[in-house]
């Protein structure tokens, strides 16, 4: 890519498909576009998700595209700020939900950069028809039905004084039709199909908030789908897909079939950490709600570490309790000049399995790994091996259970506790949390540690337990392990779910065997 500012260079735009919703369907060309932007122009159909890869510095423009509403900016404005910004010598991506060239506009903001003598790329994204279609298990094209498609609109520009749109070919000349932007005009397109010749029994299926969370699908055929489609609420964005070959959703739909698909859950999670329990849970189809309750930061002063780390041979044992103590520990133990070389006298103590898959990033074997997962479960483990006389190191969180180094100090260890981070309870957001409970439609809330329940409930901000009971009502409750779950029956909650290994993953599974015996 150019370096546009620093020559005082006319800059460059980039019209980006975002896709259809799924953040995971941008291509890797508009990702990573996304990551070089200096301006970003985004559509309401644009998936936020996608934000997280833009850089910091990055100047966001939400251009507020959406049927029926009125407009954050005219096209016209858009058109105007992506000639104006380039000639700032930025580098402007502006993201488009679907494919910018397909009832996208993206023609005529090229058409703009051109006159204006912009430099222009254009990148495909996954457009919606057939992403609404494939999510909906309705396959466009299909040797036993139909070899042809077409993709029209159904809302066509209104200054227009005749319609581009020839019904009495589309009609019957097309097998499957697929049409944008069509819920508003649904009655007339239904019509003028029929009165065109399309048999009034052909199978039509209407998909709105195609492959997100949110989808959701009805199916009739052209005598009964309006109907169906008022009676269901289906507004826009969606699509309506006319053919035969919407007779096989019954057999090959698969994403409303998932087994969390249409559940909302929270995690609470560190920003850092909830990644993979976000993605086992969105794989088997939740929609999920990312509320950090935890910050994690260094502590400000690492002295008793660093004299520690002076005399790490005469340690027998380190015991790591968390990832994060793992990761600080390191982080530290690199910035002052040692490495994993230094830890080669003691022996090497995790929590659980999570842990030992971490600590074997920075490229050791953890020597001990209890059969249950706490910290009661590391010092039964230590004590039959005997402790008495053994130097033991424990870098964790300023605050934690003193469980750990307590039974170990009881039998005779010598035991240093080293803080190398804190739990800060993370600001803002705290009024989206509140909206989202009290809207009623939260079916769990994950919990992975005691720190996560308590900053939670201090989010939450309920003035007793009566109204902490209305705000959780019909909300289920998974927690990772017994300490976690000893914390949300402490404060007067009920846990539903915690699964028998203390593992994210065992949790996911947890979660997705209850809602699938459920169902």
């Amino acid at each position: 890519m150019e370096e546009q500012t620093k020559n005082n260079r006319v800059g460059k735009v980039y019209l980006v498909g975002a896709g259809p919703g799924d953040p995971g369907l941008i291509t890797v060309r508009g990702k990573y576009l996304l990551e070089k932007a200096e301006v970003l122009v985004y559509d309401y159909l644009a998936s936020k998700k996608l934000l997280k890869h833009v850089s910091k510095t990055t100047k966001l423009v939400y251009a507020g595209k959406r049927g029926g509403v009125k407009h954050t900016h005219t096209q016209e404005e858009i058109n105007q700020m992506l000639v104006d910004y380039a000639k700032e010598g930025k580098v402007v991506v502006r993201l488009k939900g679907g494919d910018p060239f397909i009832f996208g506009r993206g023609g005529e903001e090229v058409q703009e950069l051109f006159k204006a003598g912009v430099p222009f790329e254009v990148v495909p994204g996954v457009t919606s028809a057939t992403a609404a279609a494939t999510y909906a298990g309705i396959p466009i094209t299909h040797r036993d039905y139909t070899a042809s498609v077409a993709f029209l609109t159904g809302h066509e520009d209104p200054t227009k004084k005749n319609s581009n749109i020839d019904w009495a070919k589309l009609a019957t000349g097309v097998g499957t039709l697929v049409i944008y932007m069509g819920i508003k005009n649904l009655p007339t397109i239904v019509e003028n199909l029929v009165k065109n010749g399309r048999d009034p029994k052909t199978p039509v299926a209407v998909v709105r908030w195609a492959s997100t969370p949110e989808q959701r699908s009805v199916v009739g055929n052209l005598e009964t789908i309006t109907d169906i489609v008022r009676d269901a609420g289906i507004t826009p964005p969606s699509l309506i897909i006319v053919g035969d070959v919407v007779k096989l959703k019954e057999v090959t739909d698969w994403y409303e079939k998932r087994p969390l698909f249409g559940k909302k859950i929270i995690v609470t999670r560190t920003r850092e950490q909830a990644s993979e329990l976000m993605v086992g849970l969105e794989e088997a189809g939740a929609n999920c709600l990312e509320y950090s309750t935890i910050n994690i930061e260094p502590v400000e002063n690492y002295d008793v570490l660093d004299g520690e780390l002076e005399r790490l041979n005469e340690y027998h044992w380190i015991l790591f309790t968390s990832l994060n103590g793992v990761k600080y520990f390191f982080d530290r133990l690199f910035e002052r000049g040692l490495d994993a070389r230094d830890l080669k006298g003691p022996d090497i103590g995790v929590v659980g399995k999570s842990t030992a898959d971490y600590l074997m990033q920075y490229g050791l074997n953890a020597d001990l790994i209890p059969s249950v997962f706490t910290g009661e479960g590391l010092a039964e483990s230590l004590l039959d091996q005997g402790v008495e006389g053994r130097n033991i190191l424990i870098p964790r969180a300023v605050q934690a259970r003193e469980i750990l180094p307590e039974t170990l100090r009881g039998a005779g260890a010598q035991v240093t506790v080293t803080p190398v981070y804190q739990n800060i309870p993370p600001q803002g957001r705290k009024d989206a949390l509140r909206e989202d409970l009290e809207a009623g439609d939260v079916d769990m809330i994950t919990f992975t540690s005691s720190s996560t329940v308590r900053n939670f409930l201090t989010m939450v901000e309920a003035k007793d337990s009566e109204e902490l009971q209305q705000l959780l009502a019909g909300v289920k409750i998974a927690a990772i392990g017994p300490i976690t779950a000893k914390t949300v029956t402490d404060n007067g909650l009920k846990v539903d779910i915690q699964p028998q290994e203390y593992t994210i993953q065992a949790l996911v599974d947890a979660i997705t065997n209850f809602f699938t015996e459920q169902n």
